[in-house]
Order: structure tokens, then C-alpha cells, then sequence
């Protein structure tokens, strides 16, 4: 087994990592997976808090993917998406479509996460320029906002652990003070929020709306900025004012969609539409690399035209409507819907907040939990009383991490915010076994 540790670190370079790490806690070779947990080579279990990273919505192995994925095999893995489609493609489309926001009715094939949101800033882009509003040409984001890490997801970010060294590279981007609302300078008692945060949103867009041809957000949760939750009513906010100055929605579901917020999509939790969505992660279920884009006939419409006229969306990926993902994702259409995924995960949910809040009662370091549909966040705090954060050189949550492995759990920590975000299948005892050994771990490193 140490064979394999050895060539892992002769070969690879492992993304969102020091490697220097490695020298003292090597990689964890993962033999198999059933269920909620992992198993390594070294027969050691782990039990996937974090999904894999957010993608392994209905447990690893499952016998119900694995056969339609085996079937599809069988028939046809990959063809061409440029003129030519597939079977499983079509299906997965129309079942989207069917249960998609109102409004999206079309859908742009990709691969992943971040090339989904190149396709949404090229989309609304475009559009504008071929509906004759040539001078929007910039996008608008929020503070502590990510959205993947190409160069153009990197521009629209806003987290320099990420996009600091690339700033020379990336585009101008309009940045807007997001909602905090544990450190809500507006509602500091947290009482009955009414967005009041979104004044900074009506400034920016009242000043700059004839040049912003679109803004991206993150609805609901800000996931790589420690799992920040927000009202629903910023998002209200955020459409009316849209629709008022002319400027596009694009809803990055990307970590958020398939009933993670306990809706199917996050953005029903307002009860609202994007101009344009962003899908991937939870999308086939973590089987296979996919993502998509959704977006509105208004939109498709201004790219219909002949050829020559060049108004066509010319962007493409090779693995753009892969039948084998396609085969996972309608499969995993099929269980949430036979299976009653989003009405089951009302009370496994609560289950993890309460037993999220017992625990961590009269607990000194930890600031706030904060919790929506199937994600859990525990912030740590150096100072309860302002709130004041530990240093980031300290690595607190890491620590807390390496402590949780030894114990059976995976945790991926977002700084000194811990996260459960685990699969739909977790049980009940997993979830007390999850709770307990993670404030096992925070004791034994804080206390």
C-alpha cells in the first residue's frame, strides 16, 4: 500500500493543496465506496460528510445509477454534440426542462462547474451585443462570491485564495458588498430580516445598470465563502431590480441545485427565476463530469438566425452531452422523484441542526451555526462576544480535519467553518455518529 502513497506523490499533483502537506500526511487511497462512506486500502472507513465535494447526493455505489450507467454502456459512451445528440441526452433534457424554474426552457450542454459559468458570461454577453445594447458589457458579483476557477469564473469571484497571484489576467469586474448576516451591520439581533443589506445592491446597480449586461450570484448560500446564508428576500429584491434596469440574473446552482437547500433548486426558495442557471456537482449524482446551462427562449431567440449573419453561440466542449452522464442524471431524476428524496431529507435536515445545536451549546469557539435544507455550517470563533476570527495562519480547521479522519469522518473545512453536506442516503445513526466525532474533534483541538 505504500507503493501506492509513493507513486501517487511521485505522479500527481493533487488540486486545492500544498503539497508540502503530503510530506507528513499523505494521500488517503481510496479503495471503495458504499453508501455514505469510503474505504481506504488500508481498510480504514470514512464516513463522506462533504459529499465528495458536494457532488455524491445519493451515496457511492448505488446499485440504481450503477445499472442504468452499465446499461447506456452498452449502446452508445459519446458522440459528437455538434450536429449530431444521443438518447439519453434528449430524456435528461426534457425531464430538466419539466421540472426547471419557470421560464427555462433551453439547455446548453457542458462539463464542469466552471466552464458552465464561461457559458453564462459569454451568453448574456452576446446577447446584449446582438440585441443592439452594445455598451453592457460588464458583470457585477458580490463580495466573498466564487464561482469556479477558470479565468473568467476567477473574474467574477472574489476570494483571493483563489484569484489573488491571476488579478493581472482577469476582467473587470463590478464588485457589490454581499449579505453577512452573521455580521450583519444592519440587523445585528437577526430579527425579522427584510434584506435591508440589498441597499448596497440598489446603489451599484442604480449607478452602473447602463453598462452591466449581467449579475451572477450564488442564491441562497455562499458556499466557498464558509457557507454564508442569506434571506430570501435579497433575491426578490435582486430580480425586481434586474428587470427593472435590464440586466440579466445568472443563478450559479452549481452547489446548490438538486434539493440541497431543500428545494430542488435554491432560487424556489424566493419563489423566482434567473435570466440564466448554472448546474453541475449533484447534476449525475457524482458519477460522471457534467454541468449545463439554462436559460430562456428570450435569450436562445437572439442567437436564431442564418449562419452567415454570425449570431450563432459559438462555444462547444468535446464531452458536451455525454451519454453515460446523461444515463446517471436521468436515473437520478427518477429517484428523487420515486423515492421522495426532498420530502425524506425535511427531517433528516432537522435532525442535524438540532443535534448541531445541542452539541455545540456552551461551546466558547464556535460563533454561529447556520443552517438551510441538507447543509449544516459551524463557524469557529477566536472571541464569541465580537466575533473575532481565529488567525488564518493557525489552520484551525484544518487541524480540526486531520483530527476528524483518525475518527471516521471526511470534512472538508472552508477555513474555521466545518460543514455537513452529506449524501441524501446518510441514516440516522450515521448522522449522530457525524455530529459526535465532529465535536469530538473540535474538543480535542480547541479545549
Amino acid at each position: 500500500m505504500k507503493d501506492i502513497e509513493r507513486d501517487d506523490l511521485k505522479y500527481i499533483w493533487h488540486p486545492c493543496t500544498q503539497m508540502k502537506d503530503y510530506e507528513k500526511m499523505p494521500p488517503i487511497v481510496i479503495d471503495k465506496g458504499e453508501g455514505c462512506y469510503l474505504y481506504d486500502v488500508n481498510g480504514n472507513s470514512y464516513l463522506d460528510c462533504i459529499s465528495s465535494w458536494w457532488t455524491n447526493i445519493f451515496g457511492h455505489s448505488n446499485k440504481r445509477i450503477n445499472k442504468a450507467i452499465e446499461k447506456q454502456l452498452n449502446e452508445i459512451e459519446h458522440v459528437i454534440f455538434a450536429h449530431f445528440s444521443n438518447k439519453p441526452a434528449v430524456e435528461f433534457s426534457k425531464s430538466l426542462i419539466q421540472i426547471a424554474p419557470e421560464g427555462l426552457d433551453k439547455i446548453f450542454f457542458s462539463d464542469n462547474g466552471s466552464s458552465a459559468v464561461e457559458i453564462a458570461l459569454k451568453m448574456s454577453f452576446q446577447y446584449y451585443q446582438q440585441t443592439g445594447k452594445v455598451k453592457k458589457t460588464k458583470f457585477a458579483a458580490l463580495t466573498n462570491a466564487y464561482h469556479g476557477e477558470t479565468i473568467g469564473a476567477l473574474s467574477v469571484g472574489d476570494l483571493d485564495l483563489y484569484s489573488k497571484i491571476y488579478k493581472p489576467l482577469l476582467i473587470d469586474t463590478l464588485r457589490i458588498q454581499g449579505p453577512d448576516c452573521y455580521r450583519c451591520k444592519y440587523n445585528k439581533e437577526r430579527h425579522s430580516c427584510e434584506a435591508e443589506c440589498f441597499e448596497e445592491m440598489e446603489k451599484s446597480l442604480k449607478k452602473h445598470n447602463s453598462e452591466l449586461c449581467a449579475i451572477i450570484i450564488e442564491p441562497m448560500i455562499q458556499g466557498a465563502a464558509g457557507m454564508k446564508m442569506y434571506s430570501p428576500k435579497y433575491l426578490k429584491k435582486l430580480r425586481y431590480a434586474c428587470d427593472y434596469y435590464d440586466i440579466s440574473v445568472i443563478f450559479d446552482e452549481i452547489a446548490v441545485g438538486f434539493g440541497r437547500t431543500g428545494k430542488m433548486f435554491a432560487c424556489e426558495n424566493a419563489d423566482i427565476s434567473p435570466d440564466i442557471m448554472c448546474l453541475s456537482k449533484g447534476i449525475s449524482a457524482g458519477y460522471m463530469p457534467m454541468s449545463v446551462v439554462l436559460t430562456t427562449s428570450k435569450i436562445y431567440n437572439a442567437f436564431y438566425d442564418d449562419y452567415v449573419n454570425l449570431k450563432a453561440f459559438i462555444h462547444s466542449h468535446t464531452y458536451a452531452g455525454n451519454a453515460l452522464a446523461c444515463a446517471a442524471a436521468i436515473e437520478s431524476l427518477k429517484i428523487f422523484k420515486e423515492e421522495s428524496i426532498i420530502e425524506k431529507n425535511i427531517g433528516k435536515s432537522k435532525l442535524i441542526e438540532k443535534l448541531t445545536k445541542n452539541r455545540a451549546r456552551n461551546n466558547k469557539f464556535i460563533g454561529d451555526i447556520r443552517s438551510l435544507g441538507m447543509v449544516t455550517a459551524i463557524e469557529l470563533v477566536k472571541d464569541k462576544d465580537t466575533k473575532e476570527s481565529f488567525d488564518w495562519k493557525s489552520r484551525v480547521g484544518y487541524e480540526i480535519y486531520k483530527i476528524a479522519l483518525k475518527k471516521g469522518l471526511l470534512l472538508r473545512p472552508i477555513g474555521d467553518v466545518l460543514y455537513f453536506m452529506p449524501p441524501y442516503s446518510i441514516g440516522e445513526k450515521d448522522i449522530e455518529f457525524m455530529v459526535e466525532k465532529c465535536f469530538e474533534s473540535i474538543e480535542q483541538y480547541l479545549e
